[in-house]
């Protein structure tokens, strides 16, 4: 542990000081730490990790052999049986934004700033004004300036989310479903080439008892049109069940499972599920749509 640590303390200096990467991704979307902040931590540890080194010949175990076997082997199975909960299933806490109960689209919205660029025609001096503040009412400022380009700043804009959904023709649809003021099941599914084929036999009988109560449900991929189509008389999908696109990382950001159903209404997030726990119709018309 003590030259690991000596090692991490000296790469998380050079990282503080030099910031190749923002953000070491030490405990991933949990606790989000600045590069100076994870160098703080190493510090508080590499101290405690002295202690244990340099005492290492003076330490006596508490518990003899067998008991320090058996203590190891129940947080060896404890640990190992989480982590395949989490891994064949959804985690059990999700940090990310599509969480149940999120709003992907809030209401409380930031101000979209436009910045105008003019040139002056004789000097060919350039200045940059805030739409609407700039002289537009004044001819002679008209007449000797000439619009350059503009350039839109929406940093300040709250976003629920990075989703962008897409038609195989390019048209942004994104609003169409995210927004849907009725509930939408959505069918995460980041690579098809890749993704769990016995699922969307359960996913198919899904989409026809929703489309027969007139739920909408569609599929969302990375995969490239000609792998869906393939996939689609591969898996003798329903031919009404459409395919839509997106970038795979905003897609796995979305839900770890491959594929995952995810049931909006009015862009607000009321379940997920892993493929290993798609539930029937009938039980998500109870639990969720009742009323």
């Amino acid at each position: 542990l003590f030259p690991m640590m000596a090692f991490f303390t000296l790469l998380t200096f050079y990282d503080a000081l030099f910031e190749p990467v923002p953000d070491c991704g030490c405990f991933g979307d949990a606790i989000t730490l600045s590069n100076w902040e994870t160098f703080y931590k190493n510090i508080v540890l590499i101290l405690l990790v002295s202690v244990i080194f340099f005492q290492r010949k003076k330490y006596h175990p508490p518990y003899p052999g067998l008991v320090q076997v058996i203590l190891g082997l129940i947080f060896g199975l404890g640990f190992g049986g989480y982590s395949y909960y989490n891994y064949n299933h959804l985690p059990v806490i999700d940090f990310r934004n599509w969480t149940v109960g999120s709003n992907m689209n809030p209401d409380k919205q930031g101000e979209v700033k436009i910045y105008l660029t003019y040139q002056n025609k004789e000097t060919g001096e350039t200045r940059e004004y805030l739409s609407p503040d700039y002289p537009w009412n004044d001819s002679i400022w008209m007449s000797n300036w000439e619009f350059v380009s503009q350039r839109i700043d929406d940093s300040e804009v709250v976003k629920g989310h990075q989703l962008v959904i897409e038609t195989e023709e390019g048209a942004d649809v994104t609003d169409d479903f995210i927004n849907n003021p009725a509930p939408q099941l959505l069918v995460i599914a980041h690579d098809l080439t890749e993704t769990h084929r016995p699922a969307f036999g359960e996913i198919n009988e899904l989409y026809k008892k929703a489309e027969n109560e007139g739920i909408s449900m569609i599929v969302i991929t990375s995969s490239l049109p000609g792998i869906v189509e393939q996939f689609k008389k591969d898996m003798k999908l329903d031919p009404y069940l459409e395919f839509y696109h997106a970038d795979d990382v905003v897609l796995k950001t979305m839900i770890r499972a491959n594929p995952g159903l995810m049931l909006l209404e009015d862009a607000y997030v009321l379940g997920k599920w892993h493929y290993n726990d798609i539930p029937d119709f009938n039980e998500i018309q109870k639990k969720y749509l009742s009323e």
